[in-house]
């Protein structure tokens, strides 16, 4: 996805998380950013155009995969700008390789070229953001606050193809089972189950044939139950989680 407008943002928070990066955040505090790139170019192209922002402080640089781990765990920063498509070793496989440490950290994905299998991969192992690199300098911005906001933002398609995309990876999952333990009622099973479809709370509202304000409560008390802030975090405890969606 390339133009501004095709930026998706996910919000609609319905639980506070009030972690140390939020927290310094609130506080006016600079947001410490580690950025990984195996291109030098890039890397001080990228540290130049952060720096602009008063908000924003660059505190380290990693050239490649292995350098990150010892990054992240030395500087603790509060956002780690990753390259997908590093040469010797990929976004998704530092992200695999770093266990633990991906998530004391909010890793914002850029790439290229937004390939589906890979933005649903990276969000799986805990990624918060995936950037076109190709975007203005003033959507990185928006993105790097989004995440540091405690928001997903993803430069991909509609939110329905994406919890689509979830879906299918999900999808032999379909027979684990524990639904209940969040103690969903019958209806909100089937509203998740309607949303792990992608539909948008239109065509929910329509499938059920309830008010724009009953799907907006079912939901808030889905999320509530759930421990999550919005439709794509519940869709990846879905997956995760083997969640029944059967109702």
């Amino acid at each position: 996805m390339s133009s501004p407008s095709e930026v998706m943002v996910f919000d609609a928070p319905a639980v506070n998380h009030a972690s140390p990066a939020n927290l310094r955040n609130c506080n006016h505090q600079s947001v410490k950013i580690l950025i990984a790139d195996d291109r030098a170019l890039l890397r001080d192209a990228l540290k130049k155009l952060l720096e602009k922002e008063p908000d924003f402080e660059v505190v380290g640089v990693a050239r490649n995969g292995g350098e990150v781990e010892g990054q992240l765990t030395k500087l603790k920063p509060d956002v780690l700008l990753l390259d997908l498509n590093m040469r010797r070793q990929s976004g998704i496989e530092v992200m695999r390789s770093l266990n633990g440490l991906a998530r004391e950290v909010r890793i914002i994905l850029l790439t290229a070229a937004s390939v589906e299998n890979q933005v649903v991969e990276a969000l799986r192992l805990g990624a918060r953001g995936v950037i076109m690199k190709d975007n203005a300098s003033h959507l990185l911005y928006k993105g790097i606050r989004a995440v540091m906001s405690g928001e997903y933002w993803v430069d991909h398609k509609s939110i329905s193809e994406l919890v689509r995309a979830l879906q299918g990876a999900s999808a032999p999952a379909r027979n684990g089972g524990n639904a209940a333990s969040f103690g969903l009622t019958p209806r909100e099973l089937e509203i998740l189950r309607a949303i792990m479809d992608g539909c948008t709370n239109r065509e929910i509202g329509q499938k059920f044939s309830i008010s724009a304000q009953t799907v907006k409560h079912h939901l808030t008390s889905i999320f509530q139950k759930a421990g999550v802030s919005n439709r794509l975090e519940l869709a990846l405890l879905a997956m995760n989680n083997r969640l029944t969606l059967e109702c």
